[in-house]
């Protein structure tokens, strides 16, 4: 069995369909590429996904809700002006998705060059795990991998294939930067979020020239 025949056979007990609850909060920000929906549980960023424009957002809460094992927790509303109570303290993941939000708007805003996140891998596993904690780890903001070189950083040389498929399913995109795989002969390669949202990345970044219009 071949490593993309193998990465796409889900572990019942591990896989993205697990159902143990946990507690989770999500936020869309507006960003130049459009809006973006984070997920956040207590351990760290979970999901970014690209165009979360109303329907895209609901199918993508629908399917966390299935993955998570639980509805999204409510974030505290801000205490009032006066009066004495206290405010309640913001639940776990409503802290890292705050984090997550400002993060990647200064990401954006081209103050942020490395995200210093915590980040939950629970709807990822195996060779796409390793690949994506390989990519986030070892390949900066300003610069591209192959495919190949990719393959060969994780001991699959023979797995260039694999490895796009891992991009593929990057459930943390942007955050573990999949838009710097490109194809080793030079040309753009693949992207889930569409080859326009992977340029205007690249450009952010001064991989590709800017667009004139």
């Amino acid at each position: 069995m071949t490593i993309a025949e193998r990465q796409t056979q889900r572990d019942p007990r591990e896989g993205p369909e697990r159902r143990d609850a946990r507690a989770w909060a999500w936020a869309v920000p507006a960003t130049p590429i459009g809006p973006l929906l984070l997920a956040a549980t207590d351990e760290g960023l979970v999901q970014v996904v690209f165009h979360a424009e109303e329907k895209m957002a609901a199918e993508a809460v629908a399917r966390l809700i299935r993955r998570l094992g639980t509805e999204p927790t409510p974030t505290p509303a801000p205490s009032p002006a006066s009066g004495t109570a206290a405010a309640p303290a913001a639940p776990r993941c409503a802290e890292h998705l705050a984090e997550a939000v400002r993060q990647v708007e200064s990401y954006f805003a081209e103050d942020t060059k490395a995200f210093t996140l915590a980040l939950d891998w629970s709807l990822t596993t195996g060779f796409n795990r390793r690949v994506l904690r390989e990519l986030a780890a070892h390949v900066p903001y300003g610069t591209v991998v192959g495919y190949q070189d990719l393959a060969d950083r994780v001991g699959e040389p023979g797995a260039a294939r694999a490895v796009g498929v891992a991009m593929g399913s990057n459930p943390l995109p942007v955050v573990v930067p999949c838009h710097r795989v490109v194809e080793s002969g030079g040309g753009i390669g693949g992207f889930g979020g569409g080859l326009e949202t992977k340029r205007s990345l690249l450009a952010l970044e001064g991989v590709l020239p800017r667009p004139l219009f």
